[in-house]
């Protein structure tokens, strides 16, 4: 039976309040505020406003610096989701105060929260961002003889309705000339039911967000079909706040944006162990953490930039093609007053962090081979050895095969290799790439599509595996 998009959302909004029922009030009581911030352990592009935020204490700093200033105490309560829809739930509750979630819900959040003055939200900063889309993709099982997006025209496809994996898949089924809605059937499913239902073959693929795709991947339980990066547009994860609650407690939001800019400091400083940290309070591999999180990966940049603006406005049309939601004005449900207010606080020029599209984290060094410094960040890619505190950066794939050939003949073991798409520019591990040989240079792929395109255009040009790659690289 096809599902009901709009019946689902609802029933997950109400299962999310039935579950909420137990829980305090977001409040005050006596002399304590209450401040109920919702998360996604797993979702790790809101690790700034989640899990790195919540292991490192940064939110309850701030707000002890404000009692000890002769404020009142402060309580803060994490409550962690697989999805954003449960949050938002819990948001027009009025049960959560502050929330992290990807563009897709955020539109949902919008919508469903404007009903009433008292939950109405507003997005209040970026966690972080993929200037082409690639946070968001559609995997199939090892070995599988589905190849490209269209091929899944009358096949089963794991999704969950309202996430951004879900927006993705649509947008991509419609480029690619198939009806989202009776091209394909989607089972809307939670994320790690629809790793389940890939592995045991229920499905035939899975569309989901960070870290899922990478996860199943690195488990070798699944391989990369369709890279969200052909997209071509800016997909992002924020934070929204009530606006009743921020108006009551104007300096707890503020100390939650200073914290957020806390914990982007620390990622950017110290990567390795703040994907460290993350593995420990999530389960996930650190490698497939700092896949993601690591330089040359994610971009974590708190600012509201027009380019993401622009993109969420182009997503509206999303909602109604899942179900009855209220139109949205985006203009006015973005509201960067509070952030301005931390970066001045912090003495740094909101109005040039908003203009800088670029990553402010990107990969740099000196690449041992050759001892050459890494300039190109579009090039450039990393190896994490086992038992190092930090990586060795390599200025280009062809150059981290060099380094990968000579720690085999030295026996030193790599825990991750990473590497950019040649074409799209998406991070991915070295070892799950498809390289192609191309007179002198080695060029990794995410998808058999995009090195497809390349050995058509390029004749002459040939495939081979990882292994092949780096046994006939040549100084």
């Amino acid at each position: 039976m096809k599902y009901r998009p709009a019946r689902i959302i609802a029933g997950l909004s109400a299962m999310a309040l039935i579950a909420a029922g137990c829980s305090l009030d977001a409040a005050d009581s006596g002399n304590t505020v209450k401040v109920v911030v919702g998360y996604q352990s797993k979702t790790i592009n809101t690790v700034t406003a989640g899990t790195l935020l919540r292991a490192k204490g940064f939110l309850e700093q701030r707000l002890a610096r404000l009692t000890a200033a002769g404020g009142p105490k402060y309580q803060v309560e994490w409550q962690d989701y697989d999805t954003g829809a449960p949050i938002t739930a819990q948001m027009v509750a009025e049960k959560i105060d502050i929330g992290s979630m990807g563009d897709y819900p955020l539109l949902i959040n919008g919508s469903r929260t404007q009903a009433s003055e008292r939950s109405r939200t507003e997005l209040v900063s970026v966690t972080g961002y993929q200037p082409k889309g690639s946070l968001n993709m559609v995997v199939v099982p090892p070995g599988s003889p589905i190849h490209e997006l269209q091929e899944l025209a009358g096949k089963k496809v794991s999704a969950s309705v309202g996430s951004a994996g879900d927006g993705t898949l649509r947008q991509g089924l419609s480029r690619a000339g198939i009806d989202p809605k009776s091209g394909v059937r989607i089972l809307n499913q939670q994320p790690q039911i629809g790793a389940s239902a890939l592995d045991s073959g229920q499905v035939q693929a899975l569309s989901q967000f960070v870290a899922w795709p990478g996860l199943l991947v690195f488990q070798n339980k699944a391989q990369l079909l369709y890279d969200g990066a052909e997209l071509n547009v800016p997909t992002f994860h924020g934070v929204v706040a009530r606006r009743d609650y921020a108006k009551q407690h104007p300096e707890v939001l503020d100390a939650f944006l200073q914290a957020q800019l806390d914990a982007t400091d620390f990622l950017h400083a110290k990567p390795l162990e703040a994907a460290e940290s993350v593995a420990h309070d999530t389960g996930l591999p650190a490698e497939v953490v700092y896949l993601y999180n690591g330089p040359g990966g994610t971009t974590f940049d708190t600012p509201l930039k027009s380019q993401l603006i622009q993109a969420f406005k182009g997503d509206i049309p999303y909602l109604k093609s899942i179900g009855d939601f209220a139109d949205l004005d985006v203009d006015k449900f973005v509201d960067d007053a509070p952030l301005r207010k931390a970066f001045s606080e912090r003495g740094v020029d909101y109005a040039k962090a908003v203009a800088n599209f670029g990553n402010p984290a990107p990969i740099t060094g000196t690449d041992p081979t050759g001892n050459r410094p890494v300039t190109d960040p579009a090039l450039a890619g990393e190896i994490w050895f086992d038992g190092q505190e930090t990586t060795q950066p390599a200025a280009d794939p062809t150059s981290l095969l060099h380094a990968l050939k000579a720690a085999r003949a030295q026996g030193r073991k790599v825990r991750a290799a990473y590497v950019p798409d040649a074409e799209l520019g998406t991070r991915w591990f070295a070892d799950k790439a498809l390289w192609i040989h191309d007179g002198q240079t080695y060029l990794p792929f995410t998808t058999s599509a995009a090195a497809q395109r390349y050995l058509t255009a390029h004749p002459g040009s040939t495939q081979l595996s990882y292994d092949q790659a780096i046994a006939e690289v040549q100084p």
